[in-house]
């Protein structure tokens, strides 16, 4: 069955040493909600590692009902005087303790992409995971995910790494592909970056990449305590925290 969910993308600059903090209120506290409300997934929660990428960093992907369920999150969102769900308010202003500001993408996955639950049926784990930002000419998302599937895919697999989903941005002429892939172990991330000058497959898969986008950029990811490809499940109301705000 083809996916026809659109997924919410989230780059989250974090203050401080608030990283747990956000990653908590997010899964336990605003997931539940929204599953309610908008019947919004948590597809995964993320910290980035910071060797890899810049920090500190939280990467966020909620799983829409397609653009008419992103739609009407929208509505529910922003058809208010101070562009927030009233019934937010607490929520909100307890995030913006934690998080700074942040850059979000709409993602349309590859029609073999899994959703949340099926990945979670499926039990797909990661010790790590590799995430891949890759821009590409105009017009050209979409060959590149077939070119993944064909021909990268084949070449990861052999270090252990699983493609969990192949995604493309929204609203950007089809020139930008996201990818995520799980890693079962620290050890086989290395064995596969020592491996990118030697293994002649992965040579081979590096100089067609090359030719075919414009940028590439891996960095890993770690999952959050309650993100569902940690627990197999979405967050649940017995997670959710009872907090107060400080002036209160």
């Amino acid at each position: 069955m083809a996916n026809d969910k659109v997924y919410i993308h989230e780059f989250i600059d974090i203050i401080g040493h608030n990283r747990a903090n956000y990653m908590h209120h997010m899964t336990a506290n605003f997931s539940p909600m929204a599953q309610v409300q908008r019947h919004q997934l948590c597809y995964g929660v993320w910290g980035t590692v910071g060797t890899t990428r810049r920090w500190p960093e939280v990467v966020n992907m909620w799983e829409e009902d397609g653009f008419e369920g992103l739609s009407t999150s929208f509505r529910h969102e922003f058809n208010h005087p101070t562009l927030q769900d009233p019934d937010l308010a607490k929520w909100w202003a307890r995030a913006s303790q934690f998080r700074r500001a942040g850059i979000d993408r709409v993602l349309v996955p590859a029609p073999w992409t899994d959703t949340i639950e099926e990945l979670c049926a499926k039990g797909v784990r990661g010790e790590t995971y590799a995430h891949e930002l890759v821009k590409v000419p105009a017009g050209t998302a979409w060959e590149m995910i077939e070119r993944v599937r064909q021909d990268a895919q084949p070449v990861y697999e052999p270090y252990g790494w699983q493609l969990v989903g192949a995604f493309a941005t929204a609203m950007c002429m089809e020139s930008e592909v996201i990818l995520l892939w799980a890693i079962p172990t620290w050890e086989q991330w290395g064995q596969f970056e020592r491996a990118q000058l030697t293994d002649a497959a992965l040579v081979a898969w590096r100089d067609q990449a090359i030719e075919h986008s414009e940028s590439w950029d891996r960095f890993l990811l770690v999952d959050s305590p309650l993100c569902p490809f940690r627990t197999g499940r979405q967050p649940r109301e017995s997670d959710r925290d009872s907090y107060q705000l400080p002036d209160e």
